[in-house]
């Protein structure tokens, strides 16, 4: 007798889905079907929470299409003793993939509400992501280094000051470009001053801003 909620299901046939479009990690793919989407979705949208697509959330931001979290996922070539940071919490659901497959997750999110929000979310369903209100520009130096970096917003170019937070022999992910696209990167740390850099497939991000929103007390910067 298969004990398996619908919801679960739902999981389960995405995660097959992403492998039909290339995601091939099976760690990554594990992920997907374990965390529960609806749950970092309004209950509005509980019905299209498994659909391959992105969703709205609070602050004009959205939840990113599975696909594209799994293929960042996946690009970060992660190691279950990484140390990750994670530029743009958002809904939580991307921390919580990394959650999933890392030990050590960290995560900085720019909106306050969302960033309780995600923090609620996740402590409900256990995770132990370490989430902090704050400018994802300036990262989070003070547990550097990071043997990976995942940016989940789209940046003009590159942030030197997240740069400068990665392990030698670490690796970044981040799409760069202006709002008409931009293109998947990974970015390996050789050595203090060597960087070497790959490029993938384009997608759509909204973009990264720098500067902190608490409540609705607007503190951004230029």
């Amino acid at each position: 007798m298969d004990d398996k909620n619908p919801r679960e299901k739902d999981a389960e046939l995405l995660a097959k889905k992403l492998r039909f479009r290339g995601i091939t990690d099976d760690r990554v793919l594990r992920a997907i079907a374990t965390v529960p989407r609806h749950l970092f979705v309004e209950k509005i949208l509980y019905e299209e929470a498994y659909h391959d697509k992105p969703l709205p959330i609070d602050k004009g931001q959205t939840i990113s299409q599975p696909f594209t979290v799994a293929y960042q996922t996946q690009l970060l070539q992660l190691k279950e003793k990484d140390k990750v940071l994670e530029v743009g919490t958002g809904s939580g659901y991307q921390a919580a993939i990394l959650c999933e497959i890392v030990k050590e997750v960290y995560s900085i999110e720019r909106y306050e509400s969302l960033h309780l929000k995600a923090k609620r979310i996740l402590a409900m369903l256990n995770y132990q992501a370490h989430l902090f209100f704050g400018d994802g520009y300036e990262g989070l130096p003070q547990y550097a280094p990071f043997d990976k970096i995942l940016i989940t917003a789209a940046v003009k170019e590159v942030p030197t000051h997240l740069l400068s937070q990665l392990a030698i022999g670490g690796r970044m992910v981040l799409p760069i470009g202006g709002q008409m696209g931009q293109v998947m990167t990974a970015i390996d740390r050789l050595t203090e001053d060597d960087f070497h850099r790959l490029r993938f497939e384009t997608f759509i991000f909204v973009p990264m801003i720098k500067g902190t929103i608490k409540n609705e007390e607007h503190q951004e910067e230029d």
